[in-house]
């Protein structure tokens, strides 16, 4: 039977966890909603698909929100308890640092699992999802996504094209395209441009009315102009499947069978996720402490410098893993494993372990 003081504890973190998690998802989403719109007003998206973007992307966020969101959770909840001095009434009842992880344990075990569900399968999957509706935007697109007045480039194609005006037709007036060829680089200048479809699904034409082309080698005096008064461009639509997914959208059970550094990198990435919370949740108790009376918020910057210090650690840990700086065997462990010390010597010098380690060996 669970004790009347677990569940106080267990719902004065949960209540505060849940607080946390929604205002930071809701900044973060609102942030996302604003760059979706954006990209919808410039037809790089479909309207359609505003929604499913933004459900996939609350995936991607939710495994980072959710251990930061516990983390300051549990500061929270802990630091009001320190502040209003019923942590020291509890401690006078001897309420230890393990009749705090008891109840905690209720919250963080399952948040980590379902951390790690979310990381291990569930991100992949919306990841992969978000680049086919973005590939599908792309070939969908037309000229009309070209904003007037400013360049728009297309890495795909290596081009950069300006337009002066864009007509409610799709076509764009006034117009300057650079792209670069084997031979060089290309410039082309027309009054008008279209686009056409061609017999090939996956090829398009971007043809350019009464203008000139420049071609030759930048730095030198070889170049060829030729006036037209039409001039078609093929090119080739972004394939829908992608033969070589990114590792971030690969399966899990493709990285553990992948032999590729990078691979590992992501793997150990999502590994270290759930052991993340774990490690944080842990973490977070002993640093909540702090004097009644004190500040309810005073120790919140620190957890929140050891947080960051935290992540920026997994994420030079994953670059160095990439780079093969780091060995695979080692992976981000290291990390874990220091943080975990840390959460451990704060706990042993909090209860005065190290007093009775001495004593007892100065009795001895």
């Amino acid at each position: 039977m669970f004790r009347i003081l677990d569940r106080y504890i267990f719902r004065e973190i949960a209540q505060s966890w849940l607080a946390v998690t929604t205002v930071l998802l809701a900044i973060l989403l609102t942030n996302q909603f604003a760059r979706v719109l954006g990209d919808v007003a410039k037809d790089k998206l479909p309207k359609d698909a505003i929604f499913e973007i933004i459900g996939l992307t609350a995936v991607q966020y939710l495994t980072i929100v959710v251990p930061i969101g516990l983390f300051l959770a549990i500061m929270l909840a802990l630091g009001r308890l320190y502040h209003d001095s019923e942590m020291a009434a509890m401690m006078a009842c001897r309420v230890g640092p393990a009749d705090v992880y008891r109840p905690l344990s209720w919250l963080l075990v399952p948040l980590a699992l379902a951390v790690g569900w979310l990381a291990m399968e569930v991100a992949p999957k919306a990841l992969a999802q978000i680049d086919r509706v973005s590939v599908e935007a792309r070939r969908q697109a037309d000229l009309s996504s070209i904003e007037p007045g400013r360049f728009t480039s297309n890495k795909r194609e290596g081009a950069v094209v300006y337009a002066e005006k864009v007509t409610e037709e799709g076509s764009i007036e006034n117009v300057f395209l650079q792209r670069r060829t084997e031979s060089g680089v290309e410039v082309v200048i027309a009054e008008r441009g279209e686009q056409r479809e061609s017999d090939d699904p996956n090829l398009r034409f971007f043809v350019l009315h009464d203008g000139r082309r420049y071609e030759g080698m930048p730095g030198t005096l070889q170049f060829r102009v030729i006036e037209f008064a039409e001039h078609g461009i093929p090119y080739r639509l972004p394939s829908i499947e992608d033969p070589k997914p990114e590792a971030r959208a690969m399966r899990t059970r493709d990285l553990l069978l992948s032999n590729s550094i990078e691979n590992m990198a992501e793997l150990h990435w999502r590994i270290g996720i759930p052991l993340a919370t774990l490690v944080l949740g842990l973490l977070a108790v002993p640093l909540s402490r702090s004097q009644p009376r004190q500040g309810r918020y005073g120790r919140l910057g620190i957890g929140l410098l050891v947080f960051f210090i935290y992540f920026n650690l997994l994420s030079a840990g994953r670059a160095w893993l990439e780079q093969g700086v780091v060995p695979a065997w080692v992976g981000l462990w290291w990390v874990h494993g220091l943080m975990l010390s840390l959460a451990l010597a704060m706990l042993m010098l909090q209860n005065g372990v190290h007093r009775r380690i001495f004593a007892m060996g100065s009795r001895t």
